[in-house]
């Protein structure tokens, strides 16, 4: 599985050297965003297939930012390392806040996946140029504000902030905090305790910081961070009580900070009214849509209940009440589960009782996440045939066990084949994948029989059959 940590600010640096040169547009696409929205995100971090892998925590809900390649980073196998190690999580691969250059990528990639684009979630992006000019018409009012700005504050100067200036930035807070008229709001008191903390990093080279003074009066401040051609505003702030000072800081930060990009991104409206309508009023180019992607493995759209499917000699159906006796002696079977490849009782994390695997194989179907099969001879269990490790790409893997006393009479060869032709044309998976211990002679027979080899190591063979 893939091991993560906390995104901390002593990771900047390194997620710096994937943020840089990131092309996606989008503020969460940014060291500035992560920081300043730990207590919401959540944000963990690792590295695969040259890549940057971003997995957040959102109200108890994983979800992974799409992965942003480094100079030799491999975004396919990126998403491959995300979608195994949610499998072996048992979470679902759900990709957030994906750039809409890249959901065709996905869409391609998922047979069955639920799309959502927010609105609220949808990034406010502009032109560098309209808001360094404010030419035109549509920004007639911009210009009239900054007017009765430069009216009223004929010394109010524009400069960049450092740490040189933090008794400025603090006195400034305090200012703020006077005018602050959101206390009530929890999330805009998070907001603005997480820009405060931000505003400490004044001075770090990645992060571009400038604000107006009035005298020695800070009354506004900006803070923003370069990602490919577009720079990520993170945090806008100004005194209410100074009139067209947020027109005349948007202008002049626009004109100090955004002369090497083609975009401003001033982020998500955040589901507030009055942001909604003075982000609308700056002309955007774009509202930067972000698709949230889930994908869907086939049992979820295709099987709502374990089918009975009927060979020559056996009946293969659901777990019963009345199996659990024969099912608990077949996967209590040491010896002969040491070529099954996984720990039953290990994957209990708890004593074994007499419904323990019962419940398990229950709990997968109910989450379709598995199906297993009994496989019966005259009704009796003498085995059974497990789908499982859905990739919501089409694949699913398939393993059959046969009670001891039944082995050599061609059983599982007959199971295996009814459960992996049920799957591909019940089930519509593109493939199905098996494999066995390269000591399991039987098994390697017995799959070579009805499907294909596609490989080994120096552990397993491996097989598949395909549609």
């Amino acid at each position: 599985m893939l091991s993560y940590q906390p995104i901390q600010l002593k990771d900047a640096e390194l997620l710096r050297s994937y943020y840089a040169g990131c092309d996606y547009g989008l503020c969460e696409y940014a060291v500035g965003t992560k920081l300043m929205w730990r207590e919401y995100l959540h944000p963990t971090w690792t590295e695969a297939a040259g890549c940057l892998i971003v997995r957040n925590t959102i109200n108890g809900r994983v979800v992974f930012d799409y992965p942003v390649p480094g100079p030799e980073g491999d975004e396919d196998a990126a998403l491959t390392a995300i979608e195994n190690d949610c499998i072996e999580r048992g979470l679902p691969p759900v990709i957030s806040v994906v750039p809409q250059h890249k959901a065709g990528t996905l869409l391609d990639r998922y047979p069955y996946v639920k799309v959502s684009n927010v609105r609220t979630w949808q990034d406010y992006v502009y032109r560098a140029g309209d808001l360094q000019n404010f030419t035109g018409r549509r920004y007639a009012g911009q210009r009239n504000h900054i007017k009765k700005f430069q009216a009223a504050f004929p010394n109010a100067r524009f400069q960049e902030l450092t740490d040189r200036d933090a008794p400025a930035i603090e006195a400034f807070w305090r200012d703020y905090a006077g005018e602050f008229a959101k206390g009530d709001d929890p999330r805009a008191v998070q907001e603005l305790n997480s820009a405060r903390e931000m505003l400490k990093l004044a001075g770090k080279p990645w992060l571009r910081c400038g604000g107006f003074f009035d005298g020695d009066r800070l009354v506004s401040l900006s803070a923003a961070e370069k990602c490919g051609q577009t720079l990520i505003i993170h945090i806008e702030k100004a005194l209410y009580s100074c009139p067209g000072v947020y027109p005349a800081t948007v202008q002049a930060f626009a004109r100090a900070f955004g002369t090497d990009v083609a975009d401003l991104n001033r982020e998500d409206d955040a589901a507030d009214r009055g942001l909604r309508t003075s982000k609308l009023q700056y002309g955007p180019r774009l509202l930067a849509p972000k698709y949230c992607f889930e994908p869907q493995n086939e049992l979820l759209q295709h099987v709502q209940a374990i089918p009975e499917l009927q060979t020559e000699r056996l009946t293969l159906s659901a777990l019963t009440e009345a199996d659990i006796p024969a099912y608990n002696a077949l996967v209590l079977d040491q010896e002969r589960n040491r070529w099954w490849g996984y720990d039953d009782v290990g994957g209990l994390g708890g004593p074994v009782e007499e419904r323990s695997f019962f419940d398990v194989a229950n709990r997968d179907f109910a989450s379709r996440n598995a199906v297993n099969f009994a496989v019966r001879l005259d009704g009796r269990l003498i085995g059974e045939a497990v789908l499982y490790r859905f990739n919501y790409r089409g694949d699913a893997e398939l393993g059959c066990r046969i009670d001891a006393a039944y082995s050599g009479h061609g059983y599982g060869t007959e199971a295996f084949a009814a459960a992996a032709d049920w799957a591909l044309y019940r089930v519509h998976l593109t493939r199905v994948v098996a494999k066995c211990y390269r000591e399991n002679d039987a098994s390697r027979k017995m799959l070579s029989s009805c499907m294909r080899p596609s490989g080994q190591d120096d552990t397993f063979y491996y097989f598949e059959k395909r549609v």
